[in-house]
Order: structure tokens, then C-alpha cells, then sequence
């Protein structure tokens, strides 16, 4: 071999391998250490043992290289501080509800906070069908990435001493989310008596008196013994508890492509199953609770509609301030026309 080909050899060949300890440099980095993903819902819930599947999937995809861990109860926080943690990268991913992805862009507290927009969870699905897609849009621009949405059924009323009315309530101290300053404005103008505390400190809260009256889905109500303190339920369908799996943009695009449609795909079927068995959950949990002493307090028409009028009493006060006035009017717009049949 002549010098120039030698040369030309020995430049190709530092050229390949460059590239290989480039494309090895880049695939290790590719791959994040840890993804940590925090949730406030119960230890023991559908919600906590479908994440732990899902994270022992993930990690399995990943071939070991992503350790992925699940940190639920609460215990990294109320959904405020799990959302500040995923910004700063202490955390990675999070099971929200729209309390706490309203923390992001307030646009999707239209799928959960108007109490009494929806008569039956068809319209909730509806509803979110149509804003789910530019929802994800401003919560990716934010910097999370949302790889599925699930509802649980509906809040119900739980409370220490029997109310059926909504003056019964706005007699009680009652629960509200701490950090969310607008909700607990809302209520007040409302003339109820809020009482901000984070989801862990609520079974507390009641054996202490400190509140009186939590709204919360039943399975969730027996999973965390509230019911045990507050053994009466309003059935009445309050609102809707809808919330997504969000995971932080930059360790999202770190993984490398396929992996992430793997991620993804996994994902989605486990939303699909936590809506199908927190459903589920909720109607065997009333049924259940009842057994160990829990008092319904059944709603009859006339006063489902002593509550609407109170719930629409709300409206205006929501509109504008917890929810943007064209995201509230669209919500409003496509269930009116879904009851006309359009």
C-alpha cells in the first residue's frame, strides 16, 4: 500500500471511529439513569399498582439502563409540589389531576372544575375529547408531555354529620386544595367555608374537626379511610375527576426513539385501565363503605335541582378567574349541542 492510501486508510478509519465513541457518547446519554413519578393518589388503588406495573415495564424496555421508581401518597408532595419538582427535573413524570395540571396552563380545569356541567360521564368524555388535543399542545410548550388522560367517576360529597342540602354543607368546614388560592376564593363567595390542606392531611383534618366535609371519588374515600370520619355521602354527581400522565419534556426527548413509542404505548394502556377500574372501584367502594356503616344520603330530583342552581350560582364566579372565558363557554357550547343532538 502507497503512503497516500495508507493515509487515506488511517483518516477513515479515525473517522469511523470517532463516529462509533460519538454515537456511543450520544446513545448513553440518550438513555436517562432514573425517572422518578410521583402521584398523590393512595398506596393500594388501581392508580398506584398500574403505575408500579407501568414502571417495571418501562424499566424492562429500557433494558435496565432506566431505572423507573413510583412514588405515590403524596409522599413528594401535593400536586403543586410535584409540578414544580417535574420542572426542575427532581422528578420526571406525574399521575395529575386537573388541579394540579391547572398549576401549568389553567385551560384544563374546563374538563373537571364547573360543577354540574355534566349529567353523565359520555358528556365528560365528549368534552375532553374535544379539548384534550390543544390542552397537550400549551402543557408541551410548558414543557410536559402527556402520554395519556383518564376520569375516575364522580366526586361525591363526604362529610361527618348528615347533609343532604347546600346550606347543610356551607354549614361545614370542608376541604379544599391547598395552593389553589382561586378555587378556595370561589368557594367562600360561594358561602361555603373552605379549609386549604394538601390530600395526605384530609383523614386527619376530620378526626380532628378541622374540616367536616371533604369532596373526593368513593374508592378514593375508602382506599384513604376518610369514610371511617366522614361516614355520610351526598350521591350526588359534584364534578368529575379527570387527570393525565405527564411526563417532563427534556427527559421525554432524551430517550431515544423507539424506546419512547414503546414508553408511550405501554402508557396509554394503562390509562385505559386505570379509567376502566377507578370506574369501577368507585361503585363497588359505595357498596362496600356501606357495609361498615357508611350513610347515603340519597338525591331526588327536586334536590339535584336545589344543587344546580347552586352549582350555577358558581358559574360566572369560574368563568374568567379558575377557568378562561373561551375555554368555559366551548365546554358549555359542546354539551348544550350534544343535548340537542348535534
Amino acid at each position: 500500500m502507497n503512503t497516500f492510501s495508507r493515509r487515506l486508510s488511517l483518516r477513515a478509519a479515525a473517522i469511523a471511529c470517532a463516529a462509533l465513541t460519538f454515537a456511543s457518547a450520544a446513545s448513553t446519554q440518550a438513555a436517562p439513569e432514573r425517572v422518578r413519578i410521583a402521584t398523590v393518589a393512595p398506596k393500594g388503588t388501581s392508580y398506584d399498582k398500574i403505575l408500579r406495573k407501568l414502571a417495571s415495564e418501562w424499566t424492562k424496555m429500557s433494558g435496565g439502563a432506566t431505572k423507573v421508581s413510583v412514588y405515590s401518597g403524596g409522599t413528594q408532595g401535593g400536586e403543586l409540589a410535584i409540578v414544580d419538582s417535574i420542572r426542575i427535573d427532581h422528578l420526571q413524570a406525574g399521575l395529575l389531576t386537573a388541579v394540579g395540571l391547572s398549576k401549568i396552563t389553567p385551560e384544563v380545569q374546563g374538563m373537571q372544575a364547573i360543577p354540574m356541567m355534566f349529567e353523565s360521564l359520555e358528556e365528560v368524555e365528549l368534552v375532553n375529547e374535544k379539548l384534550q388535543g390543544k390542552i397537550e399542545k400549551m402543557l408541551a410548550d410548558k414543557g410536559f408531555v402527556v402520554l395519556f388522560w383518564a376520569d375516575t367517576g364522580w366526586v361525591h360529597f363526604f362529610t361527618t354529620k348528615p347533609a343532604r342540602t347546600p346550606d347543610d354543607v356551607r354549614k361545614l368546614k370542608i376541604f379544599s386544595w391547598a395552593g389553589d388560592a382561586k378555587a378556595e376564593t370561589i368557594y367562600r363567595k360561594s358561602g361555603f367555608q373552605p379549609v386549604p390542606m394538601e390530600t395526605s392531611e384530609i383523614l386527619a383534618g376530620l378526626k380532628t374537626g378541622r374540616i367536616e366535609a371533604a369532596p373526593m371519588p368513593p374508592f378514593v374515600a375508602m382506599a384513604t379511610q376518610v369514610s371511617t370520619e366522614a361516614n355520610h355521602m351526598l350521591n350526588l354527581d359534584w364534578a368529575p375527576l379527570v387527570g393525565a400522565f405527564v411526563v417532563n419534556k427534556k427527559t421525554w426527548d432524551a430517550l431515544p426513539a423507539d424506546l419512547r413509542e414503546r414508553y408511550r404505548k405501554s402508557a396509554i394502556g394503562a390509562g385505559r385501565l386505570i379509567q376502566k377500574l377507578g370506574r369501577i372501584e368507585s361503585e363497588k367502594a359505595v357498596a362496600a363503605m356501606k357495609k361498615r356503616g357508611l350513610k347515603v344520603q340519597e338525591v331526588d330530583a327536586a334536590l339535584k335541582a336545589e344543587w344546580l342552581t347552586a352549582a350555577k350560582q358558581a358559574w360566572p364566579l369560574i368563568r374568567g378567574s379558575m377557568i378562561p372565558a373561551d375555554v368555559f363557554d366551548e365546554v358549555e357550547q359542546i354539551v348544550k349541542d350534544h343535548r340537542a343532538g348535534k
